[in-house]
């Protein structure tokens, strides 16, 4: 779902359909988060200098500003993603191509270890530290598959976005 060192991170669940990109939070873990979110804390203008001496007292005696963060975007094992864009090293490295369908598993249980990873077709798995940030993800579909039929549908969407 989320690596536990997005625990103290702001979080919510993703949407099917949404466009996620690679992200490295303040805990120095890769991630996924939404590029809107990412946007929107960027563009946030600091707070205007104090005109007057009350106004500097107050501002003195005040908490310094919490410095805002996306929050971290938590995909179920199981899901449907597409990796978009793999650089050309990564590709012949993984043996994919340029948009990948992959799903998003879990490596082990173990607790205080990074164990979100992207499985691809081949059988390859990546941990999401492993990935480039900035890397783009669409999510296709949260609910796992465990059907035959399903993983050919899930081939035939991934082919023909490309």
């Amino acid at each position: 779902m989320c690596d536990y060192s997005l625990c103290g991170i702001p979080n919510r669940l993703a949407a099917e359909g949404e466009e996620l990109v690679v992200h490295r939070f303040p805990t120095g873990t890769m991630g996924l988060a939404s590029p809107s979110d990412l946007q929107s804390i960027e563009a946030v203008e600091p707070s205007a200098p104090a005109k007057g001496f009350w106004h500097r007292l107050k501002r003195f005696f005040e908490p310094p500003p919490q410095p805002r963060e996306a929050p971290a975007v938590c995909v179920p094992p199981g899901a449907h993603l597409i990796l978009k864009n793999i650089p050309a090293d990564l590709q012949r490295e993984w043996r994919v191509e340029r948009d990948e369908g992959v799903v998003f598993v879990q490596t082990s249980a173990n607790v205080n270890s990074h164990r979100d990873a992207i499985q691809f077709h081949n059988g390859r798995q990546v941990r999401l530290q492993d990935l480039n940030e900035g890397l783009r993800v669409e999510v296709l579909s949260l609910a796992g598959a465990s059907v035959a039929d399903e993983d050919l549908a899930f081939h035939s969407i991934v082919a023909s976005r490309r």
